[in-house]
């Protein structure tokens, strides 16, 4: 199959992956789709094939999650010393670094990342979430409890691993969430369902690989390709599946949960944003434009806490709203792999004409287009990052998650810390935020008055494996990293001992 991946230069590792056939990862064997079908995966900043990959269903599924109870119950998974766990754990950290430019070529032709966006960040991130949950594998503990007849008995509790687990990764930073949801699951002790997003499976499908090489046993993780109206659908309703961890839009959330009902598994969201970003006259605008910038334009805006309202104090609202957009303007919008390039394009046609649609119903409502708002180019999905003015909370492109590179200027001039509070969290979602400001006072009190999971002062994107990340409203339930992570994955035994 001709696949054009071969019109950018990619190392020869690579370009040998794309060229074998690729099948689903199933109890430690590499087996085709039981339906036989396959399905294009496409270069978003090109609009071209570059790999085919099977389409697993319900079938498949299930056989993966008959693979990993039985890797849980009969296999040595769960019950290998923790110190074993951590050490295959950090053995596969190992082998992400050691084929970190493959994988990072791989990431950007699946999702069209700069190169040095994806190698610099979401590899080498992915890399420190497996170490870091590593060192947790040697750690994961109960505790005595003193209790009101101690001469009679002997109180503790224990943690122990959930289960089996059925994980469903999102299309935007598809190593780095796999990194987020599989590592805590591998420290635990759980076993594992994953499926990538249809857009982005092929760094998943290369993972699978690095699991065996790395010698973590048959059934521990298993990878389905598919769709998610068949094969996630499938693992958020498996009744032999004991917790889904998933990360995507509300909207898919909401049937997420409808389907978990059937058995009351655990369940754990990382859902939709509508991040504030909050600049006060005070502000230092040398770090506050590029922050702001950087906040909304990362990755094309396809970001889940991507700052995409922007509250900026009248005093300096022009200021940073022309800073913002020069800086826009400079930005190099282009494919992945092009030398230089900042920004690539959004994931499909499909999101293009969607951010497109917004960006029209906002001029259409009113809204001025200061910066941006055009498609770039013929081939590839290549919007301008775009700056909106003269938007009003009541605008859908201010309620409602874009998911693309489009910024919501507002301005305010009241100085009530409540009021702007108030017109923060004016929002179904609340899963991050920033404020800019040389007050610590201001800073402190905005950050207990914003209603969302994350909040920076004076940085808004910034990531660490030991920050638990979430949302609060419809934004999510449960954390991801961190020890909060770490627990979502565990189940708490109480134990009493009469004496």
């Amino acid at each position: 199959m001709n696949t054009h991946a071969d019109q950018f230069r990619i190392g020869e590792k690579a370009a040998s992956f794309l060229r074998q056939e690729k099948k689903l990862l199933i109890d430690g064997k590499w087996v085709p789709a039981q339906s036989g079908k396959i399905f294009d995966t496409y270069d978003p900043g090109t609009g071209r094939i570059i790999a085919q990959v099977p389409e697993g269903d319900a079938a498949d599924i299930d056989d993966a999650v008959k693979a990993a109870r039985r890797a849980f119950e009969e296999g040595p998974w769960s019950r290998i010393t923790p110190s074993e766990r951590g050490r295959l754990i950090w053995k596969l950290a190992d082998l992400l670094e050691q084929n970190a430019d493959e994988l990072a070529e791989l990431e950007v032709l699946n999702n069209g990342k700069p190169l040095a966006n994806a190698r610099n960040s979401d590899v080498a991130l992915s890399v420190d979430m497996f170490r870091y949950m590593a060192g947790w594998a040697t750690k994961i503990t109960g505790e005595t409890i003193s209790i009101s007849a101690p001469d009679k008995y002997h109180a503790f509790t224990v943690r122990e691993p959930v289960g089996v687990v059925g994980q469903i990764i999102p299309w935007n930073a598809p190593l780095l969430m796999l990194a987020w949801k599989v590592a805590p699951a591998l420290a635990t002790g759980c076993t594992i369902v994953l499926k990538p997003a249809e857009q982005t499976p092929l760094t998943a499908l290369r993972f699978g690989e690095l699991v065996q090489e790395a010698g973590i046993p048959a059934g521990v993780i298993n990878i389905v390709t598919g769709f998610g109206p068949t094969a996630g659908a499938a693992i958020a309703s498996h009744p032999q599946i004991d917790k889904v961890a998933f990360t995507g839009s509300s909207e898919v959330g909401r049937i997420i949960v409808k389907a978990a009902a059937g058995n009351l598994k655990k369940v754990s969201l990382e859902l939709g944003g509508k991040s504030p970003v909050i600049v006060f006259p005070d502000a230092d605008m040398s770090v506050a434009i590029p922050g702001v910038t950087q906040g909304i334009f990362a990755n094309s805006g396809q970001v889940c806490t991507a700052g995409s309202r922007l509250f900026a104090h009248k005093k300096v609202f022009d200021q940073i709203v022309d800073g913002i957009g020069q800086r826009a303007g400079n930005i190099r919008v282009g494919h992945g792999l092009s030398e230089g390039v900042q920004m690539g394009p959004v994931i499909s046609p499909v999101q293009c004409d969607r951010v497109m649609g917004y960006i029209e119903q906002g001029r259409s409502a009113g809204a001025t287009v200061a910066f941006g708002g055009t498609r770039i180019g013929n081939e590839g999905n290549f919007i301008a990052p775009t700056v909106l003015t003269d938007t009003r909370p009541d605008m859908a492109v201010v309620q409602e998650e874009i998911f693309g590179p489009v910024l919501c200027a507002m301005s305010f001039d009241d100085d009530d810390l409540e009021q702007i509070a108030r017109q923060a969290n004016d929002s179904i979602f609340g899963l991050a935020g920033s404020v800019w400001t040389r007050d610590l006072s201001v800073a402190h009190k905005m950050v207990r008055r914003i209603r969302a999971g994350r909040i920076g002062v004076n940085v808004h994107g910034s990531v660490d494996a030991a920050i638990p990340t979430g949302g609060f409203k419809q934004s999510g339930w449960g954390r991801e990293r961190g020890q909060e992570g770490l627990n979502l994955y565990t189940e708490t035994k109480s134990v009493i001992m009469s004496l």
